[in-house]
């Protein structure tokens, strides 16, 4: 799994609330390493029934805790991007741009 601050490979299946990177010390079970934190989105989780959380960078008992697959870039607080996009696959192009394209293709 790779950590969600250092983004750094580390030896760990899933964390439990106690986890910490071993290499920066960053808590492993917070919002922010969730697949369903989403800044945003109410109380900035798109699981309706979890717990409101005031510190997403700390340990947390959420139930519904699962760790993400891929990571938030740095700069980025979503993985996919705008607009439901790869941020990879927009290079070259603004944000502007790229949002412009993906309205433009909703009514092609």
């Amino acid at each position: 799994m790779i950590c969600w601050k250092c983004k750094k490979e580390i030896p760990l299946e899933k964390p439990a609330r106690a986890d910490e990177c071993p290499l920066c010390h960053a808590d492993l079970h917070v919002c922010k390493a969730c697949d369903f934190y989403e800044s945003g989105a109410h109380n900035d989780c798109r699981e309706s029934s979890a717990d409101f959380v005031s510190d997403k960078e700390r340990g947390n008992f959420c139930d519904y805790f699962q760790y993400k697959d891929c990571p938030v870039k740095p700069g980025n607080d979503t993985a996919r991007g705008i607009f439901g996009l790869d941020p990879d696959t927009t290079s070259g192009k603004s944000k502007a741009e790229a949002a412009r394209d993906a309205f433009n293709a909703l009514f092609k």
